[in-house]
């Protein structure tokens, strides 16, 4: 049952760590919490069952099954990107200048606009994946993991080290470090800020399109309110990590999958959605940075 817990675990926390490196991106180069990242999340999950809907209507074989599955990850990790850039550049450009409660009480309104956006687009009821594929499984002891699982547990390792090659080899991801340290000097040097906050958004956004494409492959059922719920566990996923480290929204988040799945499982599955802050509340009273932050002295 234990190692059940901990593929279980890893499974959702793969998925928390890929939502969690968007917020903590973002909060790196802005100092933003960015709520409505989380609608972005439940937004590609709509998507993914649209289109691969689409695909499963028109008939799948075992030769157009896994293209289909391709084509709708691609899709709803461009659509996601293309939400994620306009938020950015309607929501918080204009306030970039403006103290930081009035970006945050944009994030709060974009937030709560797109969740009514899909209510009233795609209904308040729940919308169910098509489960065509991937019910199967093997053995490792005694406990079973699905293909699915293995296949998203695959998935998000190989995003995160594509990610940290990314910001530690490219020449964009030298100026997100760069802006992310200090955006003035940045600018000075010929950094173009704008258009690295514009990729940073794109790039977190479609790592939560994925991350919805997969937990609506999951679960099978996906409503308009989830993107609040996994927001904030991602959201703690973050801080749980040290917000602003990738490598500790990486950690946060699969380290708060396997506390979910534990509790869930050794202690009572009602109070999965606690387990989350209870672990925070104790690494905030333990090491306030979280597990990969710095602590930085305020000037005055």
């Amino acid at each position: 049952m234990f190692l059940q817990q901990v593929i279980n675990g890893l499974t959702l926390g793969g998925v928390y760590a890929l939502i969690a490196l968007g917020y903590t991106m973002v909060y790196g180069i802005l100092q933003l919490i960015n709520f409505a990242h989380g609608e972005i999340y439940m937004l590609a999950a709509y998507l993914g069952i649209i289109v691969f809907g689409f695909f499963t209507s028109a008939g799948l074989t075992a030769v157009s099954l896994p293209l289909s599955l391709i084509l709708t990850f691609l899709i709803a990790i461009i659509l996601s990107s293309a939400y994620g850039f306009t938020v950015e550049r309607v929501a918080y450009r204009p306030l970039r200048g403006a103290g930081r409660l009035s970006p945050l009480i944009s994030a709060i309104g974009v937030s709560i606009f797109l969740q009514n956006y899909v209510m009233l687009t795609q209904g308040a009821t729940d919308r169910v994946f098509p489960q065509v594929f991937w019910a199967e499984g093997f053995q490792i002891l005694k406990a079973r993991i699905t293909y699915l699982q293995t296949s998203i547990i695959i998935v998000s390792c190989i995003i995160m080290i594509t990610l940290m090659w990314f910001i530690q080899r490219t020449k964009t991801g030298k100026a997100m470090r760069a802006v992310a340290e200090d955006r003035t000097m940045a600018s000075l040097v010929g950094i173009n800020v704008n258009a690295v906050i514009a990729i940073t958004f794109i790039i977190g956004s479609g790592l939560a399109g994925v991350a919805g494409v997969m937990i609506a492959m999951y679960y099978g059922l996906v409503n308009y309110y989830i993107g609040y719920v996994a927001g904030i566990k991602a959201f703690t996923a973050a801080v749980l990590g040290g917000i602003g480290s990738i490598q500790g929204a990486m950690a946060g988040g699969i380290l708060l999958g396997i506390v979910e799945s534990m509790g869930a499982a050794y202690i009572s599955s009602e109070y999965k959605d606690a387990y989350a802050f209870i672990m925070l509340i104790i690494v905030l009273l333990i090491k306030p940075s979280g597990l990969f932050g710095k602590t930085e002295r305020e000037k005055v």
